[in-house]
């Protein structure tokens, strides 16, 4: 195990890391996600510039590359499966490969959780999911950001809560600190930001969807 938890750690941050939604955008569109909209590396903008075939190829692997370090740390080490998990979606956040940027974390920390607390997992989906219809997928997402912890508590146990507050604290971070300061604006700007993941509240000619990203 002395060997094991390094290596835990350190493949949950390389394989979270890697910018997959971008390198698909640059490969499909030639688009680099970091200029454009919010500056977001997720799904939800690979989706925007080369639509849902990509979304889903890709959004696999973005999964799939959060449970690689809880995975190698084992169901014996929780305290190390959860902290690789954590160390996974810090990576995709704050990837070396893109300068510091990334994306929101939510499809690695789903990974994570499918190893560690498969409930948690699940919640963020049906997070994401109900976000996406009702037009807010912000909104979605930090509902289930807030009820990640207890439910997973009371479905799984200590060590899983602890393995859902390890995915959970990068994500929110992010969140509010985006990949660049605001370019105006104080306290409010980043209310909006932890609320509806943009610097304003306002959509772009009051059209569903259309938002105006600052």
């Amino acid at each position: 195990m002395r060997l094991r938890a390094p290596l835990a750690l350190a493949a949950g941050f390389g394989s979270g890391s890697v910018p997959l939604s971008n390198l698909a955008a640059v490969w499909r569109t030639g688009t680099d996600l970091r200029r454009v909209g919010s500056g977001t590396v997720s799904g939800t903008a690979l989706a925007r510039v080369a639509g849902v075939g990509p979304l889903i190829a890709v959004g696999v692997f973005e999964v799939a590359k959060g449970a690689v370090g809880p995975a190698l740390a084992g169901q014996d080490h929780p305290l190390v499966a959860a902290l690789a998990g954590g160390c996974a979606v810090a990576g995709h956040n704050w990837s070396p490969w893109l300068r510091g940027a990334g994306g929101r974390g939510i499809s690695p920390a789903m990974g994570a959780l499918i190893v560690t607390a498969p409930a948690g997992a699940a919640l963020l989906l049906a997070g994401l999911a109900c976000g996406r219809l009702a037009g807010e997928t912000a909104l979605g997402s930090l509902a289930a950001d807030a009820l990640l912890v207890p439910l997973v508590r009371r479905l799984h146990g200590r060590d899983a809560a602890a393995a859902a507050m390890a995915v959970l604290v990068p994500m929110v971070v992010k969140r509010i600190v985006g990949n660049a300061a605001p370019a105006q604006g104080g306290p409010a700007v980043y209310l909006s930001r932890f609320l509806f993941d943009r610097d304003t509240w306002v959509k772009a000619g009051g059209k569903p969807g259309a938002l105006r990203w600052r």
